[in-house]
């Protein structure tokens, strides 16, 4: 739904990173859609532990815009429900990524991934459809 702030997973990130036509990125259609952002306290983690120091300061000029969500208690105890649930039927995903889901559905937000093979086998998280046309 335009307009709706979404959850950015650290993949739609370094998509507008990594391409050189910014245009065509993922992270650039959810804008055309309407969309506002915030990332997980993560995925800052993600994104900066992973800059080099030349790249900051391309980080640190597209990230302050965004608000960061806290891996707060109610994301942990969603969290530890998430992962309950996912050992259940034996398919885990990375800790980053349980962290990231949880957070969005701690904070009742869609997430924007170009990950979906390990978010959507979280039943309750809400997924933002990517457009997969961009190349």
């Amino acid at each position: 739904m335009a307009g709706e702030v979404v959850l950015l997973d650290t993949s739609v990130l370094i998509d507008y990173y990594r391409k050189k036509d910014k245009q065509r990125t993922h992270w650039l259609a959810l804008v055309r859609a309407g969309h506002h952002f915030a990332i997980s306290a993560v995925t800052k983690y993600e994104i900066y532990s992973g800059a080099t120091t030349g790249q900051m300061a391309f980080w640190d000029e597209i990230l302050e815009p965004i608000p960061v969500i806290a891996l707060d208690e109610v994301a942990i105890d969603t969290a530890v429900e998430i992962n309950r649930e996912l050992k259940r039927k034996r398919k885990q995903i990375h800790l980053a990524d349980l962290f990231i889901a949880s957070t969005a559905m701690a904070a009742g937000l869609p997430l924007a991934t170009l990950n979906k093979r390990h978010f959507e086998r979280i039943a309750k998280l809400r997924l933002v459809e990517m457009d997969t046309d961009l190349g």
